[in-house]
């Protein structure tokens, strides 16, 4: 048995989570001097529901080594000799260091372990790296061996093409994520930052007046780009309004032609923290 674990930016669902017993070491936010874990102490609704009220920017902190390292122990404890843990890009967090932290600690514990350990740097963010996280959980259950598991992350990782929007553009602002130039254009002329992930960071890739046009760039693109061999599944996601996310899925249904399994699930209180309320995103394989 294979084990999977990740950090908490992965925003998978506690369905999925618990379908492939998937292990996440949660970051922490930061809340008006009161420290939060992510998915443990507060959970996505809960956290939208006080956003806009919030005095003060919420700040996120990686997940320790030691949390890493409790998930590693508990997996060898089990019986467990592998184990893979895939974290956010390193371009935008600490957490895949903490990760290699905590495998570092173990092996200096046990050094006579024969366990396998392998560390993903995703290059992804949210359900870009839930992708990677998704697809090696079924690789598992389909009887792929761990080194097969293992190269298939480290090759097409760079593949999992981002689509995200956002409403509130002050978000992306206080996050580093956009210019107060780029914020201010966009609100005077009502457009829509669509952003990607590129180098592991990300970039602005285009800008649209309002929701409708947003999801027309949306099923635009992913017919241009999509890897028809290897998207198996499309992840669609959102913080505050699943009901966009549903209008996402039912366009690439009807305008792709796609026939995969498209997956809904919400953003969490770290990544929702830096987008804001209002996201919508969109994560497959590109050519």
């Amino acid at each position: 048995m294979i084990k999977i674990m990740a950090d908490s930016t992965c925003d998978l669902s506690d369905e999925v989570l618990q379908m492939y017993d998937i292990s996440l070491a949660p970051l922490t936010i930061n809340i008006e001097g009161k420290i939060y874990r992510d998915r443990v102490d507060i959970q996505p609704d809960e956290f939208y529901g006080m956003m806009e009220a919030l005095p003060d920017f919420p700040t996120t902190g990686m997940p320790s080594p030691a949390e890493y390292l409790k998930i590693i122990k508990q997996a060898v404890e089990a019986g467990i000799k592998e184990v893979l843990c895939i974290c956010m890009s390193s371009g935008t967090s600490g957490s895949y260091q903490s990760a290699i932290i905590a495998k570092d600690y173990f092996f200096e514990e046990s050094p006579e372990s024969n366990v396998k350990i392998h560390v993903v740097d995703s290059k992804c963010m949210s359900h870009g790296s839930g992708w990677l996280i998704m697809k090696s959980a079924m690789m598992r259950e389909q009887g792929a061996s761990f080194e097969e598991i293992v190269a298939f992350n480290e090759k097409y990782k760079r593949k999992i093409k981002h689509f995200l929007s956002v409403d509130d553009l002050d978000h992306l602002i206080k996050s580093g994520r956009l210019s107060n130039t780029s914020a201010l254009i966009g609100k005077i002329l009502m457009l829509k930052p669509i952003m990607t992930m590129k180098d592991g960071k990300g970039a602005i890739v285009g800008k649209e007046r309002g929701l409708k046009r947003v999801l027309n760039h949306y099923t635009q693109e992913f017919m241009k780009r999509n890897d028809q061999e290897l998207t198996d599944f499309i992840i669609v996601g959102y913080t505050s309004d699943i009901k966009v996310a549903e209008n996402l899925k039912a366009k690439l249904q009807s305008d792709t032609g796609f026939s995969g399994d498209i997956y809904i699930m919400q953003m969490g209180v770290s990544v929702g923290t830096h987008v804001g309320l209002g996201a919508i995103s969109m994560y497959f394989v590109e050519k």
